[in-house]
């Protein structure tokens, strides 16, 4: 949860009134905020540390809490964010070229007019930065802000992706010319942007923005230059965004200008920028969209505990910065603005409403729903711990393996062609650790047997998880496009094999599961059919069919598999899908 801290002078200015502390500490408790800490110093006077949601942008900064809290207590209405007709739109746009999609393919922008800055205003306004880039930017990783004095630059504006060596400027605070990749190895000693310069140190090429004459903005994500820094007499902003999300960009855009724009000569109004794409493709920003949205006043009461009719509820999310209106006596009607982007969803509305009727009030009206149903373990949890149980008892020991892995570990090293496996890639992975989800759970327990090769023989492994597998099915996955699969697996690594060792741990497992031993085609119970697997050695292999449903592999690990995990004794092993035998064996009913 991010904490915010506001000079406390500054915040009753704001909100036309004074509080003792322990006054605003329940003015705050009651708008869903907690009063953190307060801090008295000599210097700069009295600040108040306030927790807010970490998805309550708007609440990021001095401005957006007195903004609010006003609305709150109704000694001002909520403000209706515009965007001007651009005054010169050819000047003022933003004009992409295409090697940016090869590191930042994104930009946004907007243009806030006629501002007025005291120290404070500036000090929230860089502030506010800092909090986005740290919260919803995820460290600038998905999106780096960049502002500018619109009257020392000249438009049209372009963003591009050049040779490191190709772009020199003079970085904001500095005095000297610095070519891009001596500044990132002169910043990567400083305290405060060290930790940005990893995002495009290794690229073969790095973003940047320039006006039409060539100066240099800025270097996303690492700083801006020092030719169009604000200062106190900065009158018009340009405001950049790069990003590799747009849609983050389109929220860190909205609120840092519907933050700041009070504080133009025409308040609230912000002069839109056109992004030109290589595409053709035009786009306007900032958006300020606004949207209406439907809220059942059944559901808003049954979620809060409450009876409240369509006009008290209406009142309610109005004071929340929600402003809504009945529609008859069933539904509320909702203007979300562009400032609550946490808004997604009927629940958040009822959210709001809980909120703005008061939490401690709920204690006192809210009944405890009549039910004729007790809860109970999750049945694939429940013969989970009951296999780990029997697991142990066998001697074998539990290893928790990563979930995430290299592709070598699950394709390569396993002898397996990956393209015939439905298994699922991970989008910009750190490293070549994390490039895909496991699909079998041996992988890794393999390598955890290699990390443990100095313990004395045998040794014998074993893990119950999950693993993932692609799959498009939308009554399996709900439109993600993958779902999760239980597996058992075991592993008897020793100066001989065991196979037999193993064998007997799967018939002690389907003892336990009571399914029984039958002959080979046989639709009930369980046998093993011999069929050859490219991590198993041949002959010595075969699939673990239950009522007629190959359920898992059983045999003797392959000699290269073996050398390719580093390991120099042979091995046997099993893998189960638990769940699809927990399925077809009726387990738990």
């Amino acid at each position: 949860m991010p904490t915010v801290s506001v000079n406390r002078e500054a915040l009753f200015k704001a909100l036309g009134k004074g509080y003792s502390d322990e006054e605003f500490d329940e003015l705050c408790f009651q708008y869903g905020l907690e009063v953190d800490e307060i801090v008295d110093d000599p210097e700069k006077g009295v600040t108040y540390k306030i927790e807010v949601g970490a998805n309550r942008y708007d609440l990021l900064c001095l401005e957006g809490i007195s903004r609010s809290l006003c609305v709150y207590l109704g000694t001002q209405p909520q403000p209706s964010y515009e965007l001007l007709p651009p005054k010169e739109p050819e000047q003022y746009k933003l004009i992409v070229k295409p090697n940016t999609a090869k590191v930042r393919p994104y930009v946004v922008g907007a243009v806030l007019r006629n501002m007025t800055f005291t120290q404070a205003v500036y000090d929230s306004f860089i502030d506010l930065q800092d909090k986005l880039h740290q919260n919803l930017a995820r460290k600038r990783t998905l999106v780096a802000i960049g502002t500018h004095d619109l009257d020392s630059i000249s438009g049209p504006f372009i963003y591009d992706a050049k040779l490191p060596q190709d772009i020199s400027f003079i970085p904001l605070n500095q005095t000297e010319i610095f070519r891009a990749d001596k500044l990132l190895e002169y910043y990567s000693h400083d305290s405060h942007l060290k930790e940005y310069v990893p995002i495009i140190k290794d690229k073969p090429v790095y973003p940047v923005i320039m006006d039409q004459n060539g100066v240099v903005l800025s270097l996303p994500p690492i700083i801006n230059g020092n030719h169009s820094k604000i200062t106190l007499k900065t009158r018009n902003i340009f405001i950049e965004c790069t990003a590799t999300d747009k849609f983050k960009a389109q929220i860190v855009l909205d609120t840092l200008v519907c933050m700041f724009s009070e504080y133009c000569e025409q308040p609230f109004t912000v002069e839109p920028v056109q992004v030109e794409y290589p595409n053709g493709e035009n786009i306007q920003y900032p958006t300020l969209q606004y949207r209406d949205q439907e809220a059942s006043v059944a559901y808003c009461n049954v979620l809060a505990g409450l009876s409240e009719n369509a006009n008290s509820i209406s009142k309610y999310l109005t004071s929340m910065c929600l402003p809504a209106k009945p529609i008859g006596d069933d539904k509320v009607i909702v203007r979300v603005p562009p400032t609550r982007y946490d808004i997604l969803h009927e629940c958040d509305i009822a959210e709001d409403f809980a909120v703005a009727y008061g939490f401690d009030k709920l204690a006192a009206d809210m009944q405890l729903p009549p039910t004729n149903t007790s809860g109970q373990e999750f049945e694939l949890n429940y013969l989970s711990d009951k296999m780990r149980l029997l697991m142990s008892q066998n001697n074998y020991t539990e290893a928790a393996t990563f979930s995430l892995c290299s592709t070598a570990d699950m394709g390569e090293r396993m002898r397996v062609n990956l393209e015939t496996l439905p298994w699922v890639k991970v989008g910009n992975p750190k490293t070549s650790e994390c490039e895909a989800v496991r699909i079998a759970l041996l992988p890794g327990l393999l390598k955890t047997v290699a990390a443990n090769k100095h313990i004395s023989l045998p040794l014998r492994m074993f893990e119950v998880s999950d693993v993932v597998v692609k799959d498009n099915s939308s009554e399996t996955t709900r439109g993600v496009g993958a779902r999760n699969e239980r597996h058992l697996c075991a592993v008897n690594y020793n100066v001989r094999a065991g196979i037999e060792i193993v064998q007997g741990l799967l018939d002690n497992i389907m003892i336990a599961l009571k399914v029984h031993f039958s002959e080979e085609n046989d639709s009930s119970g369980y046998y093993l059919e011999g069929k050859d697997h490219p991590s198993f050695f041949p002959g010595f292999c075969g699939n673990i069919v239950v009522n007629g449903v190959v359920v898992g592999q059983i045999g003797l690990i392959h000699p290269e598999v073996i050398t390719n995990f580093n390991l120099n004794n042979p091995a046997a092993a099993l893998e189960i899908n638990l769940q699809k035998v927990m399925e077809i064996t009726n387990f738990g009913q």
